[in-house]
């Protein structure tokens, strides 16, 4: 196209005036033919030619008129473009997968894509649409205008995934009148109009992915399982705003205004996502000074997890000085997310040792604490790559010369070689341990006070065998160890219930010598008799109600039970039965075979009463 005479670019430019013309209030330049776009263009670069003239013959003020009708119009015709290009992102949108890593490979697409927009947009500025004269002035020999060198490097991080927000025709046309605003004079109305339309399309995507306006206060006011559901939400909602929203719209600011003057382009780009960006790290921000609770650690190492995934993209998408504070603001949150870890698992410890609960758990279960505790050193180890990297201090523990009754011992020395978390969590078992002898003591029968350390500890031990994680680094030494505790419990039981059962199936204290006789004295051979049966029934009925959960353990005990006593009332019942049968209501003493014994023991320790085994035994 020609250029034009100075006379003809003023009644160009004052036919599109809006405020002296209906037909100009009501069409768009931008949305008509592209003939009548090119001439306007042309007309507001005469206009800026004339100004910068030396040897101007027309009216200065006349021209200058004009280039400010100009400036208006094409402020309005950038703003009408920007909104009609507008749609804030899906969740669902294929271009991001943020659960999942993506490989390098994955982005030769968007390169090659990047280069078809910028190939089609170069060849329609030389060959459909320009002809000869080039309407991009700067950096036009890349018609997209953005920088090779900030290309490169910006897609050089495997999980970003940008959008093109604005088709390419847009963007060319977004990028003329960018030009002529800024060289105009005009750079702060260009990013305000940029920056207003462009945050109001990324608030939209906010409230599509579900990113709540949601001040620290607030979020410190939600009761926790709200906040869990908002955590899981926020993850996905972060990785997607970072690698696709804030990427993409990176990526539009460098398509429109990269070249066009010092940072114009980051200037309009921290225009737009500085405050969304905020927003979106407040609410991690708050999680990470909240009050701190156990049950808050996974979600907290959730979120810690998530913005370390997110670090390297939030470095390369917030990149320029200007938006240091980003950078600067998602490292300290990711900082307190780790301080609040350490100091969740010290009063973890803390609180585990002084459970204060002292009525005791019915017939010698597990208590609660124990599938409490167990459980959650469980699922600590499935963070054991996290805070492997976070707990790197051994736990402050007790010593046999810290003379202090109220906290358990711990010799260090011999978890040499252990990971700082492996210490934790062997030192909360030995808590738990702890915690539980004190239980015990609130038992009246040692009996039961040994078999509930027999319990507990034996959950213990299948819970660490149960997770190979959790064996893996409390280690086989010290499981021995608790594995060598819950037997010694066992034993202890069976000498405090059963020692003095079998003391009444001993010879000591049945013959008589002397005199004109010699042999079993009937009399206290019947006492020993009913007093073995009296235990036994005692024994037998307070036991049948206590509980051994776990089958394989229940079935071990009475193995040994009966080991010890059916060999034992055998043979006392063969030594002396003919003796209380050769006399008066022998059923008043011998009133259980050896089989009648053997059934009994099968009712030890299911929880339920004898007369509910009596029943079934009877059906």
């Amino acid at each position: 196209m020609e250029s034009i005479p100075l006379d003809t670019a003023e009644k160009i430019i004052l036919r599109w005036d809006s405020t002296a013309s209906e037909e100009a209030r009501e069409k768009m330049i931008f949305d008509g033919e592209r003939e009548e776009v090119d001439l306007y263009l042309h007309a507001v670069d005469e206009i800026q030619r004339s100004l910068s003239s030396v040897s101007l013959s027309d009216d200065p003020s006349k021209v200058n008129s004009a280039l400010q009708i100009a400036m208006a119009r094409l402020e309005d015709e950038f703003r009408n473009i920007l909104i009609s290009h507008t749609s804030p992102i899906h969740p669902e949108d294929p271009h991001d997968t943020p659960s999942q890593p993506h490989h390098p490979d994955d982005h030769h697409d968007d390169d090659d894509h990047r280069e078809e927009v910028e190939v089609e947009i170069d060849d329609n500025n030389n060959n459909n649409r320009r002809n000869s004269n080039k309407l991009l002035r700067f950096n036009s020999e890349d018609g997209s205008g953005g920088s090779s060198v900030n290309s490169s490097s910006y897609r050089s991080t495997s999980s970003i995934r940008e959008m093109d927000l604005i088709p390419c025709d847009a963007v060319y046309d977004l990028r003329c009148i960018a030009e002529r605003m800024i060289s105009s004079g005009y750079l702060r109305e260009c990013i305000q109009v940029y920056g207003s339309v462009r945050k109001s399309a990324v608030d939209a995507s906010f409230r599509r992915l579900g990113v709540e306006k949601l001040s620290i206060g607030d979020v410190q006011r939600l009761e926790w399982d709200q906040l869990e559901a908002k955590i899981r939400r926020w993850i996905k909602a972060a990785k997607l705003c970072v690698r696709t929203l804030f990427a993409s719209e990176k990526k539009l600011c460098e398509q429109i205004f990269d070249g066009l003057g010092t940072a114009i382009d980051d200037a309009c780009f921290m225009e737009t996502v500085k405050g969304p960006a905020i927003q979106l790290f407040n609410f991690a921000e708050a999680i990470s000074i909240s009050r701190r609770s156990p049950e808050k650690l996974f979600k907290i190492l959730d979120l810690h997890d998530a913005l370390m995934d997110l670090m390297p993209d939030i470095d390369v998408v917030f990149d320029s000085k200007s938006s240091e504070s980003i950078r600067v603001q998602a490292a300290e949150i990711l900082s307190r997310l780790g301080e609040a870890a350490r100091g969740i698992l010290s009063e973890f410890e803390n609180a585990v040792l002084k459970e204060p609960s002292k009525v005791p758990v019915p017939g010698g279960t597990i208590h609660p604490l124990t599938r409490y505790v167990m459980n959650y050193i469980s699922l600590i180890s499935d963070y054991k790559v996290t805070l492997n990297e976070l707990i790197v201090c051994k736990p402050s523990t007790g010593s046999r010369y810290s003379g202090d009754p109220s906290t358990p011992e711990l010799d260090l020395g011999e978890l040499e070689g252990k990971t700082p978390l492996a210490v934790h969590l062997i030192w909360i078992i030995v808590i738990l341990q702890f915690n539980l002898d004190g239980k015990s003591k609130h038992y009246k029968d040692a009996s039961l006070s040994h078999l509930f350390i027999m319990n507990n500890v034996h959950y213990i031990v299948q819970k660490v065998r149960g997770s190979p994680e959790l064996r893996e680094m409390i280690g086989d030494d010290y499981l021995r160890k608790l594995t060598g505790r819950f037997r010694q419990a066992a034993t202890s039981y069976q000498r405090a219930t059963w020692v003095r059962v079998l003391y009444c199936l001993r010879d000591e204290g049945l013959h008589v010598s002397g005199g004109f006789s010699s042999g079993v004295s009937k009399s206290a051979l019947r006492e020993r008799f009913k007093a073995f049966n009296a235990m036994f029934e005692e024994v037998h009925r307070t036991q049948a109600v206590w509980l051994i959960p776990d089958s394989q353990l229940r079935e071990e005990l009475r193995i040994s039970i009966s080991e010890k006593l059916i060999p034992a009332y055998r043979s006392f019942l063969g030594r002396f039965r003919s003796h209380i049968e050769s006399g008066r209501h022998p059923e008043n003493y011998i009133k259980y075979s050896v089989e009648d014994l053997e059934d009994a023991v099968l009712d030890f320790f299911e929880g339920i009463p004898v007369s509910q085994h009596l029943r079934r035994r009877s059906q």
